[in-house]
């Protein structure tokens, strides 16, 4: 059920403090780390829908060993894993639906690495147990259709964060790419509530700015935008204004700051250029209230040229679909380089570190704010 008022102000009040049990996490592995936005993929073997815009159906095949052994090996105790409809020719629904299925199965064929996260405590028990923790992710609201009462399904179905847009505009509000630049409508405003209700986390990566602040006011539960930049420092529409991270913030939600072209105005991202937004959603945000949204993988890329020569043909087909966003070009990456493979999330650390960063602040960042907002909407 929703939070009550009195319980959401208590919460936010009390968003400095780390729960005793997330605090004790075990750091026999080194650091802990929790992707607010990533993936379980082989880059080397790039498949032509990795956009959304064309899949026509998720084959139901087992991942490569490779890619979870990467994952875990970085540190990675749980991902928030993109699945369902982001765009294309399919029906969203049943896609969705399908997606959801696929996962299922594929956890319970990797049993002994993978677990499906519904709780924060199901995060510590995949820690615990030397697994990698699965959050069901939504990046659109389309499959949703007209039916509000589709979130308590979807809900049911384990699905933990909605994203309510992607780039352009949907019956839910306005993406970042939508030049309107309107903000929730009415089935929006229904939707958010609904998730409230079910205790499922409102993600507003990818969304305008007015959809953003009027989510973020509306929730009765804090909200979370999983995977941006700071539009201070690189001023693009998938990266955030300080007053949208401020307000997310002031309510107790979560910021997650991405490894993507967008963080610098060539979009040629360095690690430098990942460390000067973290620094600044710090800033604006508070310490417990930033972390890391990658929007990649932990797999690193061994053939960079012909991973190029994909990533062009990706680009236009997202153009041409009317999905790609401001600052995509033929040599855009959707990573950093210097922040490839298992190693990182530990480069990552050592640039904090050399910034000044102690160790407990980099400790919430790589894991802890997340665990501690999603026990706030999750509760566990």
């Amino acid at each position: 059920m929703a939070l009550p008022r009195r319980n959401f102000l208590a919460a936010a009040a009390a968003t400095a403090l780390v729960p005793p049990a997330i605090a004790a996490l075990p750091k026999d592995r080194g650091p802990a780390v929790i992707n607010a936005l990533g993936g379980l993929f082989d880059p080397n073997q790039p498949a032509e829908d990795e956009s959304g815009a064309e899949v026509a159906g998720t084959p139901r095949t087992p991942i490569e060993r490779r890619v979870i052994e990467d994952a875990l090996a970085s540190g990675t105790i749980a991902i928030n894993n993109t699945l369902g409809y982001v765009a294309g020719p399919m029906d969203p629904f049943e896609f969705t639906v399908s997606e959801i299925a696929t996962w299922d199965w594929r956890i319970r064929h990797h049993s002994d690495r993978l677990l499906k996260v519904l709780t924060a405590g199901d995060i510590l028990r995949a820690r615990a147990e030397g697994k990698l923790g699965i959050i069901y992710g939504f990046q659109n609201a389309l499959m949703m259709g007209d039916r509000v009462a589709r979130a308590d399904l979807f809900s049911d179905l384990g699905v933990r964060v909605f994203q309510l847009t992607y780039n352009v505009a949907n019956p839910v509000g306005d993406g970042a790419m939508a030049p309107q630049n309107r903000g929730l409508t009415p089935f929006g405003r229904q939707l958010v509530e609904r998730l409230n209700a079910n205790r499922v986390m409102v993600d507003l990566s990818h969304s305008g700015e007015r959809t953003c602040l009027d989510a973020a006011r509306l929730s009765k539960a804090p909200i979370s935008i999983n995977h941006t930049g700071c539009r201070a420092l690189t001023d693009l529409p998938r990266n955030k204004t300080d007053e949208e991270l401020r307000l997310v913030a002031s309510r107790g939600g979560f910021v997650g700051i991405y490894f993507m072209p967008f963080l610098n105005p060539r979009s040629v991202a360095t690690a430098e250029d990942v460390v000067r937004h973290i620094d600044h959603a710090v800033n604006v945000c508070g310490e417990d209230h930033v972390g890391i949204g990658t929007d990649g993988g932990t797999t690193a890329i061994a053939n960079m040229v012909r991973y190029r020569t994909h990533i062009r043909k990706q680009i236009a087909d997202r153009k041409a679909a009317g999905i790609g966003a401001a600052g995509e070009n033929p040599d855009t990456l959707p990573f950093v380089e210097e922040l490839q493979g298992p190693d990182q999330f530990r480069t990552l650390a050592g640039l904090l570190r050399e910034r000044g960063y102690r160790e407990g602040r980099i400790e919430k960042i790589l894991s802890l704010n997340f665990l501690r907002y999603a026990r706030t909407v999750w509760g566990g």
